[in-house]
């Protein structure tokens, strides 16, 4: 595997760890939070350890969105869409998630102007930027499943 898939899945562990919580991905996964680290570790020991599946299903169910799943679709080019069965929470509308994408991205933006400023973008930027087209990538989600909800 390619060290940038690598990369963008073990950072996608990470967000999934950081979603549901260190304590609460433990207890759900069975795993130590030490073994949890090592799952998303950039450290050359750990390069070749990966979240089993098990354990990534376990903490998807509990996280706001699922981001290894999410990054293996973008690794294979494909776009996730979710059953009829978990439409969206009911909040907003359609309106709200323009306001709400409108708002990411301007907060993208801002994150990228500051990030170039000195001419290159740091591994923490490029974190920070990332976290804000995840966040961009949950409002699209919203937005999708409400514009469904409109359309039946």
């Amino acid at each position: 595997m390619a060290k940038t898939a690598v990369n963008y899945l073990k950072r996608h562990s990470e967000a999934l760890v950081k979603d549901v919580g260190i304590e609460a991905a433990a207890a759900l996964s069975g795993k130590s939070k030490a073994t949890l680290g090592r799952y998303y570790s950039d450290d050359p020991e750990h390069g070749d350890r990966f979240m089993p599946i098990d354990v990534v299903a376990a903490l998807e169910s509990a996280a706001r969105f699922p981001h290894v799943t999410a990054a293996l679709a973008d690794l294979r080019g494909i776009t996730l869409s979710y059953d009829q069965d978990r439409k969206g929470d009911g909040k907003g509308g359609v309106n709200s998630d323009v306001v709400a994408l409108s708002q990411r991205f301007a907060m993208l933006m801002a994150e990228y102007n500051a990030s170039i400023e000195d001419g290159r973008i740091s591994i923490n930027e490029a974190k920070r930027l990332l976290n804000e087209t995840l966040a961009i990538q949950k409002v699209l989600i919203d937005m999708k499943l409400h514009l469904e909800e409109e359309a039946t």
